[in-house]
């Protein structure tokens, strides 16, 4: 099997997830323009559930696959690859059935008394099949990622994603006249068909390869594998605690933005629709950097664990340094073309720059949410899951407590959600920056931090001058796309002199290492 080293997996990664967030993008324009406000508030209501209830299906174990089999792939112990095969495989097909069927039965309840709106049901109900494919799914992209190769599961990102949208126009045309709730749940089995078209790629990759095969003796790698499954639960139980409770606050965001509002005297079908705005239409805009950050996170794993357990504590240094640098350079650009282009951005992609307010107001903040997930990829690599899993208690715990004070009070109403959700992001990654600086010594070089300020500023600069020219010009989609092209090559150009970039990267990378010398 072919592996690659950090930042060629790293880049294989980004180019799917590049690819991913694209089509994921024109999936939410294509809900957003067929069902509105209302049918998007209700789609997005509904997927903190699936999220929460696949978070406890897997336990953690995708991480701790990876690390485990990356582990016995460098012994070259295929049995014990086998093993964590087995052993994942039955985890996740236990919990998977346990938990669709807990879904299915808690979805009237969750739908009327804990989101305050009846019709969430019906998306709840359809989305609860995907489960099980998510869980057996998320083994094989462990599998595939502790044998060091990203190309399977970035292959298997882009074929779910062209599967989902070429279904979903359909099936909302088909139930929109039954009522939104109904559109809201065809959407959901959309989600389903892609997943399901994303498992079997990678079945199929998989048995064609011929990498490893557990059909022969399953049983008898059951009856021998306690140790494998101490060994991953050792890591897939602390590293699981961050991700429950992610997870589990992303369940209760809706309940508790509802129940506030209604605190505020904001009617249920006012604050569905205003949830949908800001979880919809901004939300998806500012995390869409995360793809970079996220592919970072993914290779920094096998990276850091490596370098500990050939206590190359310089390396470890670097690897965390080099994510951040990276992180923040993908970030920085997003932060600034939001900032100063939220209206055209959200008119031209939604028909309306009614949200805008929410994205002028958070886009600055989560510039630390770009560089979160490779910190907290590192704690985890470094087995400091624990502290990790405390920092995002601290974080969701204050999130909700600013969100409750906030949302409750008719002066703040939805704008006191989002600045609860900036509270929660800027908290847990300087937890996450103090826990490393504790734990090993990491900072972040004073030199680097006005690296950081002088990107910020120069590229806020330009684009503040480029701002000013596209509005005294007749203002069309063409002329915003130049802009923002216009824009970003300065932006590039900055990241060159300012080194954010290094020529011992680019050698990495096939396409360039002949032009870089």
């Amino acid at each position: 099997m072919t592996k690659q080293t950090f930042l060629q997996g790293t880049l294989i990664l980004i180019v799917a997830g590049m690819i991913t967030r694209l089509l994921g993008f024109i999936n939410r324009l294509v809900i957003a323009r067929f069902m509105g406000e209302e049918g998007v508030g209700l789609y997005m209501m509904a997927l903190p559930t699936l999220f929460l209830v696949i978070t406890l299906t897997q336990l953690g174990l995708p991480v701790a696959i990876s690390k485990r089999v990356s582990e016995a792939d460098a012994r070259n112990d295929t049995r014990k690859i086998k093993k964590i095969l087995v052993v994942s495989l039955l985890v996740t097909g236990i919990s998977s059935v346990i938990f669709t069927i807990g879904m299915i039965a808690a979805a009237p309840f969750i739908a009327t008394t804990l989101l305050t709106d009846e019709r969430t049901m019906y998306p709840l109900i359809a989305i609860s099949p995907i489960v099980p494919i998510v869980a057996i799914s998320s083994v094989l992209k462990g599998y595939f990622q502790g044998r060091q190769n990203m190309k399977p599961q970035s292959y298997a990102l882009v074929i779910e994603q062209i599967v989902r949208i070429t279904c979903v126009a359909f099936f909302i045309k088909l139930l929109l006249p039954y009522g939104v709730e109904f559109a809201a749940a065809g959407a959901m089995f959309s989600v389903i068909l892609g997943e399901l078209a994303s498992l079997l790629f990678m079945i199929h990759l998989f048995k064609r390869k011929k990498i490893v095969s557990i059909r022969h003796h399953f049983f008898k790698y059951v009856n021998t594998s306690k140790n494998t499954l101490k060994e991953l639960f050792s890591i897939a139980l602390p590293s699981t605690g961050s991700r429950l409770i992610g997870s589990f606050s992303y369940f209760l965001e809706p309940i508790i933005v509802a129940q506030s509002l209604l605190i505020a005297g904001v009617s249920s079908s006012m604050a569905t629709k205003q949830y949908g705005e800001l979880t919809g239409y901004v939300l998806p805009l500012l995390f869409l950097p995360t793809f970079i950050t996220q592919s970072l996170s993914i290779a920094l794993v096998p990276s850091i664990s490596e370098a500990e357990a050939t206590k190359n504590k310089k390396l470890i240094h670097y690897r965390i340094h080099q994510s951040i640098r990276i992180s923040f350079a993908s970030g920085a650009i997003a932060t600034i073309v939001l900032s100063l282009f939220a209206v055209p951005i959200l008119t031209y992609m939604y028909g309306t720059g009614n949200a805008s307010r929410f994205l002028i107001l958070m886009a600055p903040f989560f510039i630390l949410l770009y560089i979160q997930a490779p910190l907290q990829a590192a704690l985890q690599a470094l087995d400091l899951a624990k502290p990790a899993m405390w920092n995002s208690l601290i974080g969701a715990a204050c999130k909700f407590i600013v969100l409750f004070l906030l949302a409750s009070n008719a002066e703040f109403g939805i704008m006191g959600v989002a600045i609860a959700m900036s509270v929660g992001v800027v908290l847990v990654t300087l937890l996450h920056l103090g826990s490393l600086y504790k734990q090993i010594g990491f900072s972040i070089p004073f030199k680097d931090l006005m690296k950081m300020g002088l990107l910020l500023s120069l590229t806020y600069m330009a684009g503040n001058f480029f701002k000013g020219i596209y509005a005294g010009l007749d203002s069309n989609l063409f002329l915003f796309i130049l802009i923002i092209l216009f824009l970003t090559i300065v932006y590039i150009a900055l990241l060159f002199i300012l080194k954010f970039i290094t020529k011992e990267e680019l050698r990495q990378i096939p396409i360039l290492q002949k032009w870089v010398h």
